[in-house]
């Protein structure tokens, strides 16, 4: 673990009564780091049964920032549009070197989230402290990047997708959404779910960690194990779905229950027509 590391958890270990000022200077150092891409609030790890690792001092870290951070106005155009949030997290400074496209019309970035290269931001979008977003994904408009969560390469989320943020608790997995990953418009992925390479979830689909996945051509019904996460395999195309209610009172009302079901699995078809995204940018 490396010193910040070190110093986090301890700081984060005394609660209110940490230092004020060496809490406040240890978090300001995080954030520099998530904002340069360099350290992540969960990372690649083959040897996890799903494939990431956590790193709980980051959300301590994270958590830090809140915990002491003072209340102040951060409005512009002097007093017309009124915004008041904790000092320690400002929006982040971009320039056109970034690489990074922000479309004007309303998005936020806060600072300690890391944007690579090619990102693009349609407005109104939100991306908030500890998320990390690959190169060339597109944040499409009215989408939502929750803290924490981990956003691959050449990604769409398309308008309205909600990538829920998972701080608390520190060692739960926050969302992970892997590279080449279509999330289509009004989707839902949260508690910390993992979505495949090459997924696609189409329109409508709510990915929890908890909800079953039914996976038609395998005959099977993913579900998560225990102390791991949910995750859609890779390739899999995710539609919304629904299952009877064959218990109690709801069997004899004819209820059914929403739920996530695989159809197929990515083929050259599908990724033909993933194609147009490139027209975009």
């Amino acid at each position: 673990m490396s010193h910040l590391a070190q110093r986090i958890t301890a700081l984060f270990e005394q609660g209110g009564s940490a230092p004020r000022d060496d809490a406040r200077d240890a978090f300001l150092r995080l954030r520099d780091e998530l904002s340069l891409g360099t350290v992540r609030a969960a990372e690649p790890d083959d040897s996890s049964p799903s494939g990431w690792r956590v790193n709980v001092w980051v959300k301590q870290g994270i958590l830090l920032g809140f915990r002491f951070g003072d209340l102040v106005d951060m409005g512009v155009a002097k007093g017309r549009w009124p915004f008041f949030d904790k000092d320690t997290l400002p929006l982040k400074r971009l320039d056109p070197a970034a690489g990074v496209r922000v479309v004007p019309g309303g998005s936020s970035i806060r600072e300690g989230a890391y944007l690579g290269p090619g990102v693009i931001c349609m407005p109104p979008m939100y991306i908030n402290i500890g998320a990390w977003v690959g190169d060339g994904t597109l944040v499409d408009s009215h989408a939502l990047v929750g803290s924490c969560a981990q956003i691959g390469r050449r990604v769409h989320l398309s308008a309205a997708a909600q990538i829920g943020g998972v701080i608390e608790p520190v060692g739960a997995m926050p969302v992970i959404v892997e590279d080449d990953v279509l999330v289509g418009g009004n989707c839902g992925v949260y508690e910390g779910a993992i979505v495949r390479k090459r997924a696609v979830l189409a329109s409508g689909t709510i990915i929890t960690g908890s909800t079953p996945v039914y996976d038609l051509p395998n005959s099977r019904i993913i579900k998560p194990e225990a102390g791991q996460p949910l995750v859609v395999p890779e390739g899999a195309v995710v539609v919304p779905g629904a299952r009877a209610v064959t218990v109690g009172v709801g069997k004899e009302w004819g209820l059914s229950l929403a739920t996530p079901v695989i159809v197929k699995y990515r083929d050259e078809r599908t990724d033909a027509r993933t194609e147009l995204e490139r027209w975009i940018r």
